[in-house]
């Protein structure tokens, strides 16, 4: 019975790293897509959410059947947890890419927007890449320096996203009702994605070190993680 326990406990960690790794694919060939203008990366994004929400489903049964069945305490019930709450934020990540995946499909042939709001954007596709990224590998490495990383990349995301409504309320910008639509939702996407990379980081930080506090903290070198003890 053990050791089904650990080889569902190791499947769950799997699955998650897969799932972390699907979003990353997702909200890179989103900001590719709104960037160029490419209807088939788009569409590709928007068909590839089905996995995404399939590996939620999966991992949430899997949750729910470890805590029926095991009854797991201390690090085990925080794993078990921690995933599904980590299953939730991913799959709300997925689902952020396929909305910016939506709106290219919708403005093309065109780009959805131009300018210098374009400029912007773009720059928050890249930023938002990178944190899709840096969760892929923090999940795969709990290394909380990954952690630390999100958070500042995070940080610039919600820079950029403020020079975006200076661009929306700038009356010299000659934006369209559509475009200033678009700019608003588009910039508020991707605020968010890094906001649940965030969520992501902490989490995982939570598990590595045990502290509830909303922080990241990064361990000494020589101090063990939990999973080292």
């Amino acid at each position: 019975m053990r050791e089904i326990f650990k080889q569902e406990m190791q499947e769950l960690g799997e699955s998650l790293v897969t799932m972390a790794g699907h979003v990353a694919t997702a909200i890179e060939q989103a900001a590719t897509a709104l960037k160029v203008a490419d209807l088939t990366l788009a569409e590709q994004v928007i068909d590839a959410d089905n996995a995404i929400d399939a590996l939620e489903n999966k991992i949430d049964d899997l949750g729910i059947s470890l805590l029926a069945r095991q009854a797991p305490v201390a690090t085990d019930l925080r794993v078990v947890v921690s995933g599904l709450q980590l299953s939730a934020t991913l799959e709300r990540m997925g689902d952020l890419a396929r909305h910016l995946a939506y709106v290219a499909r919708g403005r093309y042939p065109e780009p959805a927007v131009s300018g210098p709001m374009k400029d912007i954007l773009d720059k928050m596709g890249a930023q938002a890449t990178k944190v899709g990224t840096q969760v892929h590998q923090l999940l795969e490495t709990r290394d909380m320096n990954l952690a630390a990383a999100v958070e500042q990349e995070d940080e610039i995301l919600d820079a950029l996203h403020r020079d975006s409504f200076q661009v929306v309320l700038d009356d010299s910008q000659e934006l369209t009702r559509q475009e200033i639509v678009d700019s608003v939702l588009l910039g508020r996407y991707l605020e968010r994605f890094g906001d649940h990379g965030v969520s992501v980081a902490r989490r995982i930080s939570y598990l590595v070190t045990g502290d509830t506090s909303n922080a990241v903290r990064v361990p000494h070198e020589s101090a063990p993680s939990d999973e080292a003890r």
